[in-house]
């Protein structure tokens, strides 16, 4: 599938730019969105109705695992990609329960970025 839209959530600037640089090297892949917590992924989910998001879940304000249920409220269609930390096994069962696709840990393995991307957008 080519074209897809994604949107990019962490409270990290550097883990979004670093993100967003690795899903635009492949052909057909555009970030439409960022967002540096939950309440913006919801605002950019409901505004772009990204095909993918990538969704951190340790954020200020709202993190990742309490904006799940409002993105697929707003997005029905929006594949959630969770990123966590090492460590956050349960937080990342939790999301999968949520209704999130699958999910990467930081830092980036690029193989394992796009292998979780195929594995949402082939679902």
């Amino acid at each position: 599938m080519s074209n897809l839209k994604f949107v990019v959530v962490d409270d990290a600037i550097f883990m979004r730019t670093l993100l967003k640089r690795m899903i635009e090297e492949e052909e057909g892949y555009t970030v439409v969105g960022e967002a540096g917590d939950g309440h913006e992924a919801i605002h950019q989910a409901q505004l772009k109705k990204p095909d993918v998001m990538t969704l951190d879940i340790t954020m200020p304000d709202m993190d990742g695992i309490a904006a799940i249920k409002e993105i697929l409220k707003v997005s029905p269609h929006t594949k959630i990609i969770m990123v966590s930390a090492m460590g956050q096994q349960a937080m990342v069962i939790e999301a999968i329960k949520l209704g999130a696709r699958d999910f990467v840990v930081k830092p980036f393995d690029k193989s394992r970025v796009f292998a979780a991307i195929q594995n949402v957008i082939s679902s």
